[in-house]
């Protein structure tokens, strides 16, 4: 055979290439390349990025030894590494919260770790040893089912840039510090927090996604915020707590984010922004905001319509509109207040940019068609609005559809797509 052949080209790369050939493999995998010859024996051991899964076992044994065989791995990994770790991933289904995880933890805050992501498998919490608050170069940080009591001579991550924390036990106040005190946070998720009252304070934050039973949540302090997704859970302690409350949610919520590009907001939200709306206020202009989505609106609370008004009329640049109704709204209903689109909707003001308008779950009352027509009137440059009748509505979709053509339109080039089936 030619020598050329024969000539083991890989294993010659420099160290850095084979890491990076040994990451893009399952770690599995990249430790099974031991077995290849003498020079590729510990190859492995000076991986950096590190991701543990089920996928790291054989899924032929019972949960009991899968989960010792997980263990096992991961600890005999980490003890044959060397040199730095910049991201440990542990995910699984099968492995509970166990002393090992602590050491893990405990091992990976002096190897200098920058990205650290847990979750164990549904239903099972673990309490993060205080070792984690020591990991000073974390960049980014993502927790799921874990309860987090920040020692009292914590000063915050001064790295951090990602923090995903999902199903927390941590008091309030620990949140809010453990926020403010991550001076460089970009990115920020909270998801299933019950009853939180929550005022952020980080001035470098640009995304940010909530989603759970919010009692209040305050932005003055983000101004740097680009895209927002919000999703609020009601129940009737906070439905009683906003039913009390004096103060104006809209301002509140959105008077401190300037910079906003992109805004989604589910379930509750058009609700929560509605509570204490004055239609005389003069709202701050929101000149970057370019897509809003807002879900579950409810156009039979003239409050909810308001605060949707307000939001996209002080949004001049706007270009993509999506508004859904309930989903389960049976029938339509005619509404009260016939002045109000009269009295509430600027005559002059046009959408110049709007192009592109998507309306679902419409139900056909009156309200829902007060707001098509009065989009339809003033967005000149509009290209598209599709509307899609509620599938609880069958009877008076003729109706809706002889309204819409009847409609007058500021764009010649608009195109109205009634949808008949759901997608």
């Amino acid at each position: 055979m030619d020598n050329d052949l024969r000539e083991d080209l890989i294993s010659d790369l420099p160290q850095s290439i084979i890491e990076t050939i040994l990451t893009k493999l399952p770690i599995r995998d990249a430790v099974r390349t031991c077995a290849l010859s003498s020079k590729w024996r510990y190859k492995w051991t000076t991986i950096t990025d590190l991701v543990f899964n089920d996928k790291c076992v054989s899924s032929c044994y019972d949960r009991p030894i899968l989960e010792n065989k997980l263990v096992s791995f991961i600890t005999h990994f980490l003890f044959l590494h060397d040199g730095p770790i910049h991201k440990f991933a542990l995910s699984t289904s099968f492995l509970q919260s166990s002393p090992d995880i602590d050491q893990w933890l405990l091992f990976l805050s002096r190897r200098g770790i920058r990205n650290l992501s847990i979750e164990l498998g549904e239903g099972e919490w673990f309490r993060a040893p205080s070792c984690l608050f020591t990991c000073s170069k974390l960049t980014h940080l993502e927790l799921v089912r874990c309860e987090l009591d920040p020692p009292p001579k914590f000063k915050g991550f001064l790295c951090l840039k990602y923090l995903n924390l999902q199903q927390i036990l941590m008091p309030p106040d620990d949140i809010e510090y453990l926020i403010s005190s991550c001076p460089l946070l970009e990115s920020l998720t909270l998801s299933y927090f019950d009853g939180l009252e929550l005022a952020l304070h980080a001035p470098n934050l640009k995304y940010l996604i909530l989603e759970g039973e919010f009692m209040d949540i305050c932005l003055e302090n983000t101004p740097r915020l680009i895209a927002v997704s919000i999703a609020m859970y009601i129940t009737d302690d906070i439905a009683e707590h906003f039913e009390q409350s004096s103060s104006c949610n809209f301002d509140k919520f959105l008077g401190g984010v300037p910079c906003l590009e992109r805004l989604v907001g589910q379930i509750y939200f058009t609700k929560y922004l509605s509570i204490g709306i004055d239609s005389g206020s003069t709202p701050i202009k929101y000149h970057h905001l370019k897509i809003i989505e807002l879900y579950q609106v409810n156009f039979e609370d003239l409050n909810e319509v308001l605060a949707v008004l307000r939001l996209i009329v002080s949004s001049p640049n706007l270009k993509e509109l999506h508004i859904a109704g309930p989903s389960n709204t049976a029938a339509a209903v005619v509404g009260s207040d016939l002045g109000f689109w009269e009295k509430e909707c600027p005559t002059d003001y046009m959408f110049d940019q709007l192009k592109t308008v998507k309306i679902t779950e419409v139900s056909g009352t009156l309200h829902e068609m007060g707001f098509i027509k009065f989009l339809l009137e003033h967005a000149p440059v509009l290209k598209v609005m599709t509307i899609t009748p509620s599938a609880y509505v069958t009877e008076g979709r003729l109706s809706m559809l002889v309204n819409l053509v009847r409609f007058r339109r500021a764009s010649a080039q608009a195109e109205v797509i009634f949808v008949q089936e759901q997608p």
